[in-house]
């Protein structure tokens, strides 16, 4: 195995001068460094991981704890582009991430805590869990740096996109394209389902809306049949409304089906309306309005603010990044006239 001293009796530079130039210190010249490099490269020399995370106390390893609720995994539209701009950012600081094993804690064998202190991780991001689950408490609370997405804890770093700003922005352009008739699937209950069914009412008081208790409807995010029947039911009441938001754009795709089944347009005869933003939304007929989230944005500040907890324990404020996302105003909601689509007057 090569070593450091090896390259420094090639290069004719002291090992302190060899280790310098590999881990990119600025205390010497670039053309000495660049020499250092070329001949580690050449006589294939790798740093030796286990005696730098004896040097540094760090293992430059994150641990990541995502397990959503319907088992989606990394095919989950919205969280998958969270994770990647997540794994990009700590990417480039050198270090690696590695998914908690969720399937070894349903076995009993140890506790996310326990496990996440065996790997050695640095930091954990929690992504997407149950957030109330006990174990998670513990984790939060045992000492490791923690960054959450879209969930408060007591003294603990969070990002959190704006979805009482999200919803009120959305429901106020679909206020302003005329519907005055607008109901809301909304999510299971979570923190993010309370922020924005609170705006959802809130904003619509604001408006002077009027929101039947039957035009409040309740579906689990991602999940297309639940979103089917329940626009069913929307759809057979007696006065049903102009416009349906859905609890995320791929539960829309539920609304969709059931919509056309009854050989109704979109947004002819009935507007809808997503929330998120994910890719697909934006190429089927008509594309989806919704509330776009940031996730690239989303992604790396939990990615910065995990590692400059692990980095800079002292000077690190423990806070709450708010991330602003936009209406992306797609084709699916139309401009209303006593009650009546007016597709003429859709933006194309």
């Amino acid at each position: 195995m090569v070593s450091m001293k090896d390259i420094s009796a090639v290069c004719g530079v002291s090992v302190a001068t060899v280790s310098k130039a590999l881990n990119d210190q600025n205390d010497i010249g670039q053309e000495t460094k660049k020499r250092i490099r070329q001949v580690a490269e050449e006589l294939g020399y790798f740093p030796n991981t286990a005696a730098k995370m004896l040097k540094t106390n760090r293992s430059y390893n994150i641990g990541v704890l995502f397990n959503h609720e319907d088992y989606s995994g990394l095919t989950h539209d919205y969280y998958a582009l969270v994770l990647d701009s997540l794994k990009r950012t700590v990417e480039e600081k050198g270090y690696d991430i590695t998914f908690v094993n969720t399937s070894r804690r349903r076995a009993g064998t140890s506790s996310y805590l326990e496990h996440c202190r065996s790997r050695g991780f640095d930091g954990v991001a929690i992504v997407c869990t149950d957030f109330y689950s006990p174990e998670i408490l513990q984790l939060v609370r045992g000492g490791i740096p923690i960054v959450t997405l879209d969930h408060l804890f007591n003294n603990v770093c969070a990002v959190m996109s704006n979805n009482v700003r999200g919803m009120q922005d959305l429901l106020t352009y679909i206020y302003k394209k005329g519907h005055r008739r607008i109901a809301y699937i909304h999510g299971a209950d979570s923190a993010v389902t309370q922020s924005r069914l609170s705006s959802f009412y809130r904003t619509a008081a604001g408006l002077g809306l009027v929101v039947p208790d039957e035009y409040i409807r309740i579906s689990p995010y991602r999940d297309t049949k639940g979103a089917y029947v329940e626009t069913v039911k929307l759809l057979g009441l007696r006065e049903p409304p102009t416009c349906i938001l859905y609890p995320d754009d791929f539960s829309a795709f539920g609304g969709f089906n059931a919509i056309r089944e009854r050989g109704m347009r979109i947004p002819d005869d009935i507007s809808i309306a997503g929330y998120d933003g994910i890719r697909i939304a934006r190429h089927i007929e008509p594309a989806l309005t919704t509330l776009q989230q940031d996730t690239e944005e989303l992604g790396k500040m939990v990615g910065e603010k995990l590692l400059s907890l692990i980095e800079h324990p002292k000077t690190t404020l423990v806070e709450t990044l708010v991330v602003e996302g936009h209406v992306f105003e797609g084709n699916s909601v139309a401009n209303v006239k006593n009650g009546k689509s007016n597709s003429k007057d859709v933006p194309s």
